[in-house]
């Protein structure tokens, strides 16, 4: 039970600088997706998003109970549930190599996710931008 008078956790306010620091995250992010034809592969093995999720659970902690906990979720889950499905895509497309499919699906879903990968950052940043937390993921809304 929390005190007479104490500010939930949702509503406490970020340290100063924790949203300038969440934005430079998402500015990496997006570098590393606008400087090449593959989004997927640029997004996952680019140094700019290999810096961002390093920064990204170096300050977490400090975003625990401010509504920036939500961009500091959004952006690792981001990158860890590209990296999944690609190699998913990749394992599968390997083995449709036998009857030429692969051929087809690798670009196909490799295409796919780096449209996920585009509409998650673009999402995310834009309501940082509005100050606005994101949605927690299905699975922990009934946790």
């Amino acid at each position: 039970m929390s005190e007479p008078g104490a500010t939930p956790a949702s509503h406490v306010g970020p340290a100063p600088g924790l949203a300038s620091y969440t934005q430079l995250i998402y500015a990496l992010h997006s570098l590393s997706v606008l400087t090449t034809a593959s989004i997927t592969g640029r997004f996952l093995f680019g140094l700019p998003s290999i810096i961002a999720v390093i920064m990204n659970y170096a300050r977490r902690s400090e975003a625990e109970g401010t509504w920036l906990a939500s961009h500091f979720q959004w952006q690792i889950r981001t990158f860890w549930l590209a990296l999944l499905w690609c190699a998913i895509t990749l394992v599968i497309s390997g083995a449709l190599l036998i009857v030429l499919i692969g051929v087809l699906l690798a670009p196909l879903g490799l295409g796919l996710i780096g449209l996920w990968v585009c509409y998650r950052v673009a999402r995310g940043w834009l309501a940082l931008r509005k100050g606005q937390a994101l949605p927690a993921p299905a699975a922990a809304v009934g946790a």
